[in-house]
């Protein structure tokens, strides 16, 4: 884990090792601040000397600006290392997870992905910062305190040897009990963030079906839940800091009556007992801060698991050891494809489809729900693979293409459409970032979305809001379209995205397609009949099975479950098609 982490660090490495110099500097000269003192008292004010105080103060004065000009640099360097160090890593957690399959990510939520590139990160940096200037300030600061004090008054000293072992046992107890319970806080802090993200997503419904209340008792037992185990984690750290006075003030107190005795007996000077109280508060403070240290490391283990957990997930979709970098054709092959989203060959949602496509063949899917037709395409492109048997795009196992190459040659419009913050224009320029304005009017024009795009004052200039909320279901749906056209492929996969689309506009796109791209392999998934009746062949699924597969006619005259889906929607009648 921590190897790992340490990659994080990168290009402020020379921060990091900075830091802890700067900080034993400014130790050091912390530490003569007190030996210093006992001089002046004993040398300068015992022997009534001005010029001997001022030259001890004189000295005071130095180590103290020394021991400041040192903490300072100490204190950039370290700022400037965890905050690079946060920013890395959450910059490889954010490439990694754009490496994701889609199994990937099913196995994380995106409420948990939030929290740990915001909450966990920062847990680690402040840790990280703590680590790189406090874990190394404090034991140092600690033991060069132990041997100045015992070189002063070895008996006097041996008070420090006998705290140490009750506040080993008091903080291992802490640790012990409370690092389980922020493991526990963090994991419910997923489901928060999963509450409110999918409360804001779904405001529309929420309001429309008057379910604020439940909402509000939703994230109110989360939210209590959060706070249970907090309060109890840090009912467990609240010891800390009364277990740390006690320590110190014994500790204080004890070195006083020796100390006092002593300096009656002339064994000790004033000044001596003066600089080993100082010792003892420097000593003690520096135990009581790494007990601070320990707790943040309590706090931030259990974020830096989850971190580490993001970044060394395995990436089950990764080219070969020589991917082929050309597509050469739109044709597509399923050849005993069985997928199942556990992997587990038992336990398979689509099994035995065997279906030859040919380039430029328009291919219509339709089954009832839950029959498998989205995830029958979303093998082509690899957003998963098959669990048995081979997809072919070009006569080529998709998995030995370069991974980036099959997907600029396969245009996905899935079920789910997505648009993003910013211009229409930059929207439709995911498709293909260098294209003309030429170019993004004419797939708007195959897609039927140039009509509605000049009605808008600014055109193609017009601001699409987060997930695209300020344009309607179907204009979205065309939107993502002509995206989608604008990467030229090889293969066109429309995902059930002309729902949301009257059935004139929909016959219009398809007589487009059928136009536009002779040569581009289209896979359509509908409900509709009516969208897949003029299909080269259409695929009936069934319970994640191949239940027919032929032309309208052929399924008409021979396939039971397609004959019933026509006769529902059309009851006989002409396709729109007809217009």
């Amino acid at each position: 884990m921590i190897r790992t982490l340490a990659r994080g660090v990168g290009e402020y490495r020379k921060d990091a090792l900075l830091t802890p110099v700067f900080v034993v500097l400014e130790v050091l000269t912390e530490v003569m601040i007190p030996l210093l003192m006992a001089f002046m008292i004993d040398d300068g004010i015992g022997t009534g000397s001005m010029d001997r105080i001022l030259l001890w103060g004189a000295a005071l004065v130095a180590a103290a600006l020394f021991s400041m000009f040192f903490g300072i640099l100490s204190g950039r360097r370290a700022a400037t290392a965890s905050a690079g160090f946060a920013k890395n890593l959450r910059k490889r957690m954010y490439h990694k997870v754009q490496d994701y399959s889609f199994h990937n990510i099913d196995r994380f939520s995106t409420a948990s992905l939030v929290t740990r590139m915001t909450t966990d990160v920062t847990n680690v940096q402040n840790a990280f910062q703590m680590l790189l200037r406090v874990a190394v300030r404090s034991p140092i600061l600690l033991l060069s305190s132990l041997v100045l004090a015992f070189g002063i008054n070895p008996r006097l000293s041996l008070v420090f040897l006998g705290v140490v072992p009750f506040l080993g046992l008091g903080l291992h107890l802490i640790i012990r009990y409370a690092h389980p319970l922020f493991v526990q806080v963090f994991k419910t802090y997923d489901k928060l963030n999963g509450v409110v993200q999918e409360n804001l997503r779904g405001i529309r419904v929420v309001k429309s079906f008057v379910r604020e209340e439940h909402e509000r008792e939703k994230f109110q037992q989360v939210s209590e839940s959060i706070y249970r185990d907090f309060s109890k984690a840090e009912k467990i750290i609240a010891f800390n800091s009364p277990l740390m006075q006690f320590s110190m003030y014994a500790s204080i107190l004890a070195i006083s009556w020796f100390g006092a005795k002593m300096i009656v007996s002339s064994t000790m000077t004033t000044g001596q007992l003066v600089s080993l109280i100082a010792y003892a508060s420097q000593i003690l403070i520096s135990l009581m801060v790494l007990s601070m240290v320990f707790v943040m490391i309590i706090i931030s283990r259990a974020s830096a698991e989850r971190i580490v957990e993001v970044l060394e997930e395995d990436v089950d979709l990764k080219n070969g050891e020589n991917p082929i970098f050309t597509v050469a054709s739109g044709d597509v092959s399923f050849r005993g494809v069985g997928f199942g989203y556990g992997k587990d060959p038992e336990n398979l949602c689509l099994g035995d489809v065997d279906l030859e496509v040919k380039e430029g063949q328009t291919v219509g899917i339709i089954g009832g729900t839950g029959s498998s037709k989205t995830s029958l395409v979303q093998l082509i492109p690899r957003l998963y693979d098959a669990t048995l048997g081979t997809v072919l795009v070009g006569g080529v196992d998709v998995r030995d293409y370069d991974l980036k190459t099959l997907r600029e040659a396969v245009s996905v419009v899935l079920q789910k459409n997505e648009l993003f913050t910013g211009t229409i224009r930059e929207n439709l320029r995911w498709g293909n970032p260098e294209a003309t304005e030429e170019e993004l009017v004419h797939a708007c024009v195959l897609a039927q979305a140039d009509g509605f795009i000049r009605e808008f004052a600014d055109g193609y200039g017009t601001r699409i809001e987060q997930g695209g909320s300020n344009v309607s279901g179907g204009q979205k749906q065309r939107l993502c379209i002509a995206r989608a056209l604008l990467k030229k492929p090889k293969v066109l996969i429309l995902d059930d995205s002309t729902s949301a689309v009257d059935t004139k506009t929909d016959a219009l796109i398809r007589r487009a397609f059928r136009k536009e791209l002779p040569r581009t392999t289209k896979f359509i998934i509908t409900q509709r009949v009516a969208s897949v009746m003029d299909a080269d062949q259409i695929v009936v699924l069934d319970a994640g099975r191949v239940h027919g597969v032929g032309t309208h006619q052929e399924l008409l005259a021979g396939n039971g479950i397609y004959r019933e889906a026509y006769e529902s929607q059309l009851k006989g009648g002409d396709s729109d098609d007809a217009a």
